[in-house]
């Protein structure tokens, strides 16, 4: 490339044709009389006179480069920095028994909630319906029923993480049945909080990624029944890593349809069962973290609150473009394994070669 201001030089190029014409016309020469020149004729052309375009064609290609020098090329080297401040996030997940109510539709489908919440949760964390993914965020998850299970610690590869959350499967043992909140929020806090311990123990350099905030995304549709933490202390536990925690309460208000086994038929039927979710703790565990609670009741709504989050909690990405730019008139010009030597070096090696040349090897005699 050129430089802008400069560039207008290049159109002396123009007038190249017509200096080689003056340069390489055959001019007239001195004479003397001589009775007849055939006899001339047949004699072999010597290597000067085969080479003596050599000194002008030197000449007009160190004007070729002064006017190229004139118009000032350049190399430009583009860095580009990006600084990123993400958010460390924690999906933390319930799969009871309960979650098989088929109260939501996801893709104009009946699902129970399990499956709803993870096309939601994938659009969230990948992007999709308006929602622009959590690229620059590391993303972890936590599954809860009777026990507390964390399958992903925070990562940057999405793609494991929505695999897990997809082979994530509804309990279906009584004896792995119950809603462990407190032991699942602890569990995510224990995750978070290593996850700042090993980042402030690192020396942070200009460009590196940095954690900007730790969150948790808790979705339950129950009361806490089962584990060994209660929700409450867990919540002042998250609170004194400064990790804030948004809670869901997930399923329609009163009943809800629940498939069950006929044990009669040994048939799927759906049964209308009450739904009991503890509003009130989920409320406070939010409140108690500088989160904040959500009700969803069907698959628009869950939308809406993924949404709202997104909006809540942004990372920060900037990126810095940095050009160093090389005048190569007057700087080498590294192609391959080889450096060729500036433009104006270049036009004043060709000048020294034409008028070293011109008056020794190709020099003329007649004048």
């Amino acid at each position: 490339m050129f430089h802008t201001s400069s560039a207008w030089f290049l159109l002396l190029l123009l007038t190249i044709p017509l200096v080689g014409y003056l340069m390489f016309r055959k001019r007239r020469r001195s004479s003397i009389e001589f009775s007849s020149t055939h006899a001339l004729s047949d004699l072999p052309l010597t290597w000067r006179q085969r080479f003596r375009w050599v000194p002008p064609a030197l000449g007009l290609t160190a004007i070729m480069l002064m006017i190229v020098a004139l118009a000032r090329p350049q190399e430009g080297r583009k860095q580009t920095i990006t600084d990123s401040e993400g958010i460390a996030i924690e999906m933390v997940v319930d799969c009871s028994g309960s979650m098989q109510a088929m109260d939501f539709t996801f893709e104009d489908q009946p699902v129970d909630r399990l499956t709803a919440i993870k096309g939601v949760a994938n659009r969230f964390i990948n992007g999709g319906d308006n929602l622009e993914g959590r690229f620059s965020d590391l993303v972890g998850l936590v599954t809860f029923a009777k026990n507390a299970d964390g399958l992903v610690p925070p990562t940057l590869d999405h793609t494991y993480v929505s695999s897990q959350l997809e082979n994530t499967q509804i309990v279906t043992e009584r004896s792995e049945d119950g809603t462990a909140i407190g032991d699942a929020i602890g569990l995510a806090v224990e995750k978070l909080a290593a996850l700042k311990t090993r980042t402030d123990d690192q020396d942070q350099e200009p460009g590196r990624d940095e954690i900007k905030s730790r969150i948790m995304i808790l979705l339950t549709d129950g009361e806490n029944n089962s584990g060994s933490i209660d929700p409450i202390p867990a919540a002042e536990l998250a609170k004194s890593f400064d990790i804030k925690i948004y809670t869901i309460g997930v399923g329609t208000k009163g009943r809800a349809p629940v498939p069950i086994t006929d044990p009669y038929t040994g048939r799927k039927v759906l049964q209308m069962m009450d739904v009991n979710i503890d509003e009130e703790t989920l409320q406070k565990v939010a409140d108690e973290t500088g989160g904040k609670y959500f009700r969803a009741t069907d698959t628009e709504s869950l939308a809406n609150i993924y949404a709202e989050i997104d909006q809540l909690e942004k990372s920060n990405v900037e990126s810095r473009h940095l050009v160093d730019y090389r005048e190569l008139a007057v700087e080498p010009y590294r192609w391959g394994p080889l450096t060729v030597p500036p433009i104006l070096l270049l036009s004043l090696f060709c000048l020294m070669a034409q008028v070293l040349l011109g008056n020794t090897l190709f020099r003329n005699a007649t004048g």
